[in-house]
């Protein structure tokens, strides 16, 4: 499989289960998005390197879909400029995704806070770091 990916540079590997059934997902994504043309180049090394005589088995190569959420820090940076929902132990925020380090992600997001003098309320643009290893879950969040 990591000859698969070394030969598009731009394709990366984000899960890969073997199920004891022998079956093998493959999960991957890439800077350019996955066409279906990368998921058969994919599959066809794999399969080119197993041998159905020796064992039996399954193989499906896909690519990463919305709902499963982000877990690759290149998924992070390919979404800079996307509204993102991230669940750490302590709490879940909802903003704008303005960068992607390698150690940290930074949300941007309006909210009503009361006024520091007087009644009512204003709106003021808050922001948050968190650190990889603080998210729990991290999705991006499709509006319409």
């Amino acid at each position: 499989m990591d000859e698969a990916l070394a030969e598009n540079p731009t394709l990366f590997l984000i899960d890969c289960k073997i199920q004891s059934d022998n079956s093998i997902e493959v999960t991957i994504d890439g800077d350019d998005g996955v066409k279906v043309e990368d998921c058969i180049a994919i599959s066809r090394a794999i399969e080119h390197n197993l041998d159905r005589d020796e064992e039996d088995f399954s193989l499906q190569v896909m690519s990463s879909g919305v709902s499963e959420g982000l877990k690759h820090i290149r998924q992070y940076k390919n979404n800079v400029g996307r509204k993102l929902k991230v669940k750490t132990k302590e709490e879940t925020l909802e903003g704008e995704l303005i960068s992607a380090t390698e150690d940290k992600v930074t949300l941007t997001w309006k909210a009503r806070e009361p006024k520091p003098i007087g009644k009512g309320k204003v709106t003021v643009t808050k922001e948050a770091s968190v650190a990889y290893e603080d998210i729990v879950e991290a999705k991006v969040m499709i509006t319409f």
